[in-house]
């Protein structure tokens, strides 16, 4: 076998032109999303006073493998892809395992994250509607610097409602975001009916997600011109992100390296839905066998401690509900919480696949997070993201099992983004100030017993 270079770079015509879709593969599809008020499924006229046509038919398109990926949004792509595989050489020297360590890393761009993949695509397509801009929330902030990006280069108004607390903790994000000519709003706010509505109720509450996505919602639908995008758990944006995993699994196949363990990231899916779809594929196909891990956070465990049932995708239930693993939609982390990975929800398509046994599921504490981000940059010279780094640990961890047993693993992993707006969290964590927080099952229990009944 020839050697493997620190850096797996693929030619501009290995860049994917075509986007896959892992539920044409899937004999069970994700069950169909319901509309708010006749919990019949939706359709694309359902659909699309709330997002553009274009990506209102690729969220309920279940059927054709792969959709061509428009020239425009591929000249952009070509200004940061096709992106590095990395082997992970001074981490597996740190760890002295004999697994081999690979990772796929999306922090290569100006917004610092995966996110740019589905940012200008979604902008493309509200640009070709002829839109005048588009509302969004965003978590830890990495979604909303990549759409104000995206909305730049298209000549789109980007209207942002961050969740508080990062709003807070994350002001350089924040500035990224107005200096791409977004307008940044902390959330809940007082400007829409929602925001007044959940402030009322929850008075003093730092925000979440789902509190964001009800106020974004409400602005695109109030505002004439104006739809509504989001960067993760929806299916179009996995498929967006296929992206990732294409170009993963066409490096790992020039070098003629199978991967045995495929770790993403997950919060809401998107990053870990497109890593890890062609590899599915090929399991849904019998073509091959992984071992996929999607790890969360242990203080938003929607996967391994939430339920497989219908719930609203927003906290002010005025969004379509989904079938999906989640902690209720009242449900807000705690705000001590340091990651983006912190919406109540996952993707329908990883909770299918979760269900149905073709991917695992860890959740990891915070402290210890950050501690394998700490090992990776001191080795590899990257400071990882809060979220990739719950992908690290658990490839950190998969490393030393192969050095206790000698097994010569391959491990691949998603590095999702670069951490240099997140200091704060990492102050907190050198100062040792950082601390661990894992919700009680009773605790839980206030949130998921107020399920809608489906």
């Amino acid at each position: 076998m020839q050697e493997i270079p620190y850096k797996i770079y693929l030619e501009e015509n290995e860049m994917p032109t075509q986007w896959y879709n892992v539920r044409a593969d899937m004999k069970k599809k994700p069950a169909p999303i319901l509309h708010p008020g006749t919990l019949q499924p939706v359709t694309v006229d359902d659909l699309t006073p709330i997002f553009c046509e274009e990506l209102a038919k690729q969220e309920l398109d279940d059927t054709t493998p792969y959709i061509e990926i428009p020239e425009e949004i591929r000249n952009f792509y070509r200004m940061y892809r096709p992106s590095p595989l990395v082997r992970a050489y001074c981490l597996e020297e740190k760890l002295q395992t004999p697994a081999h360590i690979y990772y796929k890393f999306e922090g290569n761009n100006t917004s610092g994250s995966h996110k740019l993949n589905s940012a200008i695509a979604q902008a493309y397509y509200a640009k070709k509607q002829g839109l005048k801009g588009v509302t969004t929330e965003t978590g830890a902030g990495q979604w909303g610097t990549a759409l104000s990006m995206a909305c730049s280069y298209f000549g789109l108004d980007c209207q942002v409602y961050m969740v508080k607390c990062s709003y807070e903790q994350k002001p350089f994000r924040r500035e990224v975001m107005r200096t791409y000519g977004a307008q940044v709003t902390p959330s809940p706010s007082m400007n829409t009916n929602v925001g007044r509505k959940i402030n009322a109720e929850f008075p003093g509450t730092t925000g979440s997600l789902g509190c964001a996505i009800s106020e974004a919602v409400e602005a695109a639908t109030t505002q004439e011109g104006y739809r509504y995008v989001l960067g993760s758990v929806l299916s179009q944006v996995l498929l967006h992100q296929s992206v990732i995993g294409l170009e993963t699994h066409t490096a790992l196949k020039k070098y003629g390296i199978k991967a045995d363990t495929v770790i993403g990231c997950a919060g809401g899916g998107s990053n870990l839905g497109g890593l890890i779809s062609p590899f599915v594929g090929e399991m849904l196909r019998g073509e091959a066998d992984y071992e996929i891990i999607a790890v969360e956070p242990a203080s938003c465990p929607s996967l391994t401690r939430g339920k497989y049932a219908y719930d609203f995708c927003d906290t002010g239930k005025v969004c379509p509900l989904a079938k999906m693993y989640t902690l209720g939609s009242s449900f807000i982390p705690s705000a001590n919480h340091a990651g983006g990975l912190r919406y109540h929800g996952m993707s329908s398509i990883v909770s299918e696949l979760y269900d149905q046994g073709l991917i695992k599921a860890r959740s990891v504490e915070q402290t210890s997070v950050f501690e394998a981000a700490t090992t990776f940059a001191r080795v590899e010279g990257i400071l990882p993201a809060p979220e990739s780094s719950h992908a690290i640990k658990v490839a950190i961890d998969e490393a030393l099992k192969c050095k206790e047993t000698g097994e010569a693993k391959n491990i691949v992993f998603g590095l999702t983004g670069t951490g240099y707006f997140d200091m704060y969290a990492y102050q907190a964590y050198n100062d040792g100030t950082m601390s661990d927080y894992v919700p009680t099952d009773a605790e839980l229990e206030k949130y998921l017993s107020s399920l809608p009944t489906v």
